[in-house]
Formats: structure tokens, C-alpha cells, sequence
């Protein structure tokens, strides 16, 4: 039975105690009672709790104090709360004493009734202030207050305080708040609690001052006259974003970049570091705090061919090197490997050309013009070839000179003759010698092969035909091994296969490390893994960061060879393998067949594509010369993807996903910075 059961229980208790009190005297009364006197309003107990209930009765009596019968008019007469016609008293929500309040009133005579209106047990808790804003570190008192079902303040004991959204901490005895180092709104955070009974707070921690500011993307590869939007975040020193308006501008050229950040790319390829610009100030004014990114402009479409040298006199026999130099619209150098030819017709002298530009001018004396010519595609280029007699070869011509080498590392020369008139001769009975010390050269090839030791070795390598001969010089320098292990730092090195929002293998197997961040999927099908797990986790997160630092530092290193869009590296590599270097692209690589890479085991390989990888089905890598599947790196601004039945060696990088197809093999790693990565059935990835 509840609290309003018991006073209506006892209230009628009571009320029949009256009523049998009246039989009784009516029944022992010695006469009739008379007129009525007067009128007394009696409660047992005279008290009640806010909103509570009570029932009061009226007695009646005669002059001679004998009961009479009465059936009263009932109010209230100063509050308290109202009363029913049958004498049922409701309390409001004022506590307080009442008095002479209830009234009981019949002809002309009244009755009255002092009440007290008690305040109730706690109802709710009402935590202040809410909500409140904080900086970073700082400190706010809360207070609690325990209220009744009528919103009256309740005493209570010392409520127990906590913080249940974040936002920081609180003293769980006093209500002290200290606010932590992550801005945002923390919605009813501090709570304050008796019991099953609690209230809670709001809180608002704003960040610090603005401390750095990212500029994204970071770096950016975009064709001539692109668009790209940039955006800058502002954050504090804890890492909390900061609003800001950033003011655009362009530092070292590559473009134009409007006010709301949105760039265009010049008509001049190359890398432009850091020229993005967002600063604080209007103008970027002094003392502005800034943030960059990078931007490297690709070459457009093959639009001209030149070659080189244009025109030349040749002597009969001799032999002479050409070359092709591809440009765009915008005369960007794009590199290219075309297909030579001869113009052919009964004005020509009738030499002879070798893929890869090798002129062979013909044995007969005369004076006719020959035109070599370099085709890729419908775009061609010529040059024009004086063939004219030749005396007597008296000089020979070394190049490169100087040729700088590396420790161990290799060089080809190549000799050129000529005779008294200074036109190309042959060099018959060719032989090469190193006289200087420096290293080792082919005899017939001219292929020279760097020593141990550092140093010039002056007019080192002699090329001898017959009676004449000529040198060049040789500097061997120490052998500059670019920073592989910072490449990819030492956490994200543990990752076979990384992905920010997920990884996904349908079967085969992963011999290595499975992280994820900040996603936690982790779909295993059937597929075996031989490392640990590192789902969503701190450990991941780590690798996250050193990814992010990898695919900057990767795309944005200078290059050493610019390929047209879409190159194939499996065509391209069966002409001569690819050396170590950064070659790039500024879209695609689709390379089919094998791609060949050769060089020694220092020797690093760095593929930029400046949007995405996608290796042919049934591709893969070879590397010879005792290079190294680990030193090899695929840079992706945006995806890679490996076909069926790849053969792939090398880390690849995306900025965006990984798409491993069936019966993929890869000796490397595949990381996703943004996106996911997913491997069909039947691959494998194994580190390097």
C-alpha cells in the first residue's frame, strides 16, 4: 500500500470513528439534539505532502454540545491547495502551514482546519549551469539540487558525480569538472546521482588557439588545366579543429587558385612543391600562419615530335645516334619510345636506321640527302641526313664526359669518329680500355663498371681505333641509397595489407600483419593469416599516420622519367629493363606482360601514377641484377588494382582502395589509405 493509500485508509478510519461516535451519543443522547451551535473541522494527521491528499471531517454541535448532524459546504479559505465537495483535501505544490485554511461552513456557522503542506520525497535533479562552454583544461563547479514532484528543493545527501560522454573529467565527491583536451559538445555529460535518481549537464569545450594548418590533397597530380579543390583545416595543439577563413594563393607557379581554393593547372608540366598556399591573414600577410601542398602538373597529349640533331652531315659508312623528344601542346617534354623509320625514294641516299634511333649511313659515295624518321601513334618527326664523302677517321669523341658513376655502379660510353672535315666516320676494330684506374669497361661494349673507391679519374676510359683513339673522364662517387626505411615507417612495415575503411579476403592466404583504421571490419572468408590483427586500434592508427607520410613523401619525389598517360611498363621494359629511379605518370600505368626491372640490391624503384595502377591479367614483375622486391614502390593518387593471376612484386600505396583479383600473388604489401582493400580467392600476399 503506497503513501496516499494510507492517508486515504486512515482518513476514513477516522471518519467512521466520528460517525460512530455520533450513533452513540444519539443513542445514550438523554433528549433530541437541538439547533446548531457551531462546527469543528478535525484531519488526522492535520499534515500532507505536496500534492498529496487528506481527508477532513466536519462535527457538528448544539448549544449543549451534543452532535448535529451536518453536511457542510466545504473551501479553502487561505490556500494550500483545493478540497472537494465530501471534504477531501488535495495539497499543492507550496509547502507551508496553512492556517484556518479549511473551511467547513453550513447556514451561517463555519468551521476551520489549519493545514501543513509538507514538501515531498526527491522527484528529479536539476544540475547547473547547463550547458556551459569551457575552454581546453579548464574548470567548472557544478551544482546539484534535489527537487520534489512540485519542483520544491528536497535536502539530500552528497550525490555522487561522473562524466558519461566525455568531454573531461570531475571530482565524483565535489562536482569539480576539468575539461580534457578534445573539443566538442558533450551532450549530458556531468551527471549527478542518488540512487536510481540522477540529473545531467551539458558541456561545450571549445578548442585553443589555432596552431597548424592541413592543406588537402596533399600532394596532387593533375593534367594541364585541371581543376582541383583544396581545402584547409585549422587545428589547435591537441589536435582539435579550429574554424578559420583561409586566404588562397600560389607560390611557385604550376597554376592559378581562385578564393575558395578552387585550382587550375598551368600548361607547364612539372612538380610544384608546396605552392598551394592557405594562410590566415588577407595576402598571406607577414606573420600569417600557413599551410601547403604540393601539386605536380602532367604533361598533356603527345602533340609533337622532334629529332635530334636536325640536320647533320654524316660520312659514308659512319654511324650516328638519334633522338626523339616528344612534347604536348604546351611544348611539355613527354617521354616516349617511337618507331623508326626511313623516308624512302630514289632522292635518298639509302642508309639504314635500328629501333632506338641508330643511323647507319650507306658505303657508297654521294651526295644525297636520307630523312630519319620517329613515329608514335599518327604524330611524327624527321631529320634531315647530309651523307657525304669521307676522308680518313683522326679523331674519336668519348661520351659522356665527364661520366658520373656511383660505386658500383655502371656506364656505357659510346665512341664517335671523325675525319679532318668533321663529319662522323666509322671507327673500325672499336676497342675499349680503362687506362686510369676507376673501375672495369667491356672491351667491345663499353659498358663500364664503377670501382670501390671514390674519386675523378681523369681521361680513365679510352676508346681506341686503329691508331686513334680518345678518353673521358670517370667521377665515382659514393653510391647515394635513397631512405627505404623511412618510406615506410617501422609500424605500418609490419602490415601485409592495410585498409582505412576495411579489408576484405576471400581466400587464400596473408603472411603478415591485417590492420585497419579507423574502420574495424576484418572480412576473413576462408583466408589464413600468419600475423596479428590490428582492428580500429592504436596500433593501426600509428600505421595510418606513417602511411599518410609514406604516399607524400613517395609522390611527391622528383622524376627521373615521365611516361605518357596509360604506359604500358611490360612493352616499355622489353625494349630495356627499367633502372631504378622515380618514373612517373601523371594518370595511369597498365602494364601488361612482364614488367622488367633491373639493378643492384641497393637500387630502388619508385612507379608515381598519379591516379591509378591497374596491372593486365596474368602480369607481373621480374626483377634482375639482384634487386629487391621490398625497395620497389607503386604510388597511387587514387586506386591499384592486380588482375587475375598477377605475379606482382612491390609495396603498393593507394590513396584510395586496393583490388586484388583471383589467384593474385604479390611479394610486397598492399596499403589503402582512404578506402578499402580486397582480395579475391585463391591470393596471397607475403612480405618482401
Amino acid at each position: 500500500m503506497n503513501a496516499r493509500s494510507v492517508t486515504q485508509f486512515t482518513a476514513r478510519l477516522f471518519a467512521a470513528a466520528f460517525i460512530a461516535l455520533f450513533v452513540t451519543a444519539c443513542e445514550h443522547a438523554p433528549s433530541a439534539p437541538g439547533q446548531l451551535a457551531s462546527i469543528t473541522v478535525v484531519s488526522n494527521p492535520d499534515s500532507v505532502i505536496v500534492l498529496g491528499d487528506r481527508q477532513f471531517v466536519a462535527i457538528g454541535k448544539d448549544a449543549n454540545g451534543t452532535v448535529v448532524e451536518v453536511s457542510p459546504t466545504w473551501s479553502v479559505a487561505a490556500g494550500g491547495g483545493t478540497i472537494a465537495a465530501n471534504g477531501r483535501f488535495t495539497a499543492g505544490s507550496v509547502p507551508g502551514t496553512y492556517v484556518n485554511s479549511i473551511t467547513a461552513t453550513s447556514g451561517g456557522l463555519s468551521g476551520t482546519a489549519t493545514v501543513k503542506v509538507l514538501a515531498g520525497a526527491p522527484a528529479s535533479v536539476v544540475v547547473t549551469p547547463t550547458p556551459v562552454t569551457l575552454a581546453l583544461g579548464a574548470t567548472q563547479q557544478f551544482t546539484a539540487v534535489f527537487k520534489d514532484a512540485g519542483g520544491n528543493i528536497v535536502p539530500t545527501a552528497v550525490p555522487f558525480w561522473s562524466v558519461t560522454a566525455g568531454g573531461g573529467t570531475i571530482n565524483s565527491a565535489t562536482g569539480l569538472f576539468t575539461a580534457g583536451t578534445a573539443s566538442g559538445t558533450f551532450t549530458n555529460t556531468v551527471v549527478a546521482s542518488i540512487g536510481n535518481l540522477a540529473g545531467s549537464a551539458t558541456v561545450i569545450v571549445t578548442p585553443n588557439a589555432l596552431a597548424s594548418i592541413t592543406v588537402t590533397p596533399n600532394p596532387q597530380v593533375l593534367a594541364v588545366g585541371a581543376t582541383q579543390q583544396f581545402t584547409a583545416v585549422g587545428k589547435d595543439n591537441n589536435g582539435n579543429v579550429v574554424a578559420f577563413t583561409p586566404s588562397w594563393s600560389v607560390q611557385a607557379a604550376g597554376g592559378t587558385i581562385n578564393a575558395t581554393g578552387l585550382f587550375t593547372a598551368g600548361t607547364v608540366s612539372g612538380t610544384f612543391i608546396n605552392t598551394i598556399r592557405a594562410c590566415t591573414t588577407t595576402a598571406c600577410a607577414a606573420g600569417s600562419m600557413s599551410g601547403f601542398a604540393t601539386v605536380t602538373v602532367g604533361a598533356g597529349v603527345l602533340a609533337n615530335i622532334s629529332v635530334t640533331p636536325n640536320p647533320i652531315d654524316v660520312g659514308t659508312n659512319a654511324r650516328q645516334q638519334f633522338t626523339a623528344i616528344g612534347t604536348d601542346a604546351n611544348g611539355n617534354v613527354i617521354t616516349i619510345l617511337p618507331v623508326w623509320s626511313m623516308k624512302t625514294g630514289a632522292a635518298f641516299a639509302g642508309g639504314t636506321v635500328l629501333q632506338g634511333g641508330g643511323y647507319n649511313a650507306p658505303s657508297s659515295v654521294g651526295t644525297g640527302l636520307d630523312s630519319i624518321v620517329a613515329t608514335l601513334g599518327s604524330i611524327s618527326g624527321a631529320a634531315r641526313i647530309n651523307v657525304k664523302a669521307s676522308s680518313a677517321l683522326v679523331s674519336i669523341s668519348v661520351t659522356p664526359n665527364p661520366a658520373n658513376v656511383v660505386v658500383n655502379g655502371t656506364q656505357t660510353f659510346t665512341a664517335t669518329g671523325f675525319d679532318g672535315a668533321g663529319l662522323i666516320v666509322p671507327t673500325p676494330g672499336l676497342s675499349w680500355s680503362v687506362v686510369a684506374g676507376g673501375g672495369s669497361i667491356n672491351s667491345t661494349s663499353g659498358l663500364f663498371t664503377a670501382g670501390t673507391v671514390v674519386g675523378t679519374y681523369a681521361n680513365t676510359v679510352k676508346a681506341t681505333s686503329g691508331t686513334i683513339f680518345g678518353y673521358a673522364t670517370v667521377n665515382v662517387t659514393a653510391a647515394v641509397i635513397p631512405p627505404v626505411a623511412s618510406y615506410l615507417g617501422s609500424t605500418i612495415s609490419l602490415a601485409g595489407i592495410f585498409g582505412s575503411l576495411g579489408v576484405t579476403c576471400g581466400s587464400g592466404a596473408i603472411n603478415a600483419d591485417v590492420m585497419t583504421f579507423p574502420g574495424v571490419t576484418w572480412t576473413q572468408g576462408a583466408c589464413t593469416f600468419t600475423g596479428a590483427t590490428h582492428l580500429g586500434d592504436g596500433v593501426a592508427s600509428t600505421a595510418r599516420g606513417e602511411l599518410n607520410t609514406a604516399l607524400v613523401t613517395l609522390m611527391t619525389l622528383p622524376c627521373d622519367v615521365t611516361y605518357s598517360a596509360g604506359a604500358d611498363l611490360g612493352t616499355i621494359s622489353a625494349v630495356l629493363p627499367l633502372a631504378p629511379g622515380v618514373h612517373c605518370s601523371a594518370t595511369t600505368f597498365l602494364p601488361t606482360g612482364i614488367v622488367r626491372l633491373a639493378g643492384p640490391a641497393s637500387g630502388v624503384w619508385i612507379f608515381q601514377a598519379g591516379s591509378s595502377l591497374t596491372a593486365a591479367v596474368g602480369s607481373s614483375v621480374l626483377i634482375s641484377g639482384g634487386g629487391l622486391a621490398k625497395n620497389v614502390y607503386w604510388a597511387n593518387g587514387a586506386s591499384a588494382t592486380l588482375n587475375n593471376a598477377a605475379a606482382w612484386q612491390g609495396n603498393i600505396l593507394a590513396s584510395s582502395s586496393v583490388t586484388l583479383g583471383n589467384g593474385v600473388t604479390l611479394l610486397g604489401r598492399a596499403l589503402a589509405h582512404t578506402g578499402t582493400v580486397s582480395m579475391g580467392t585463391l591470393s596471397t600476399i607475403t612480405l618482401p
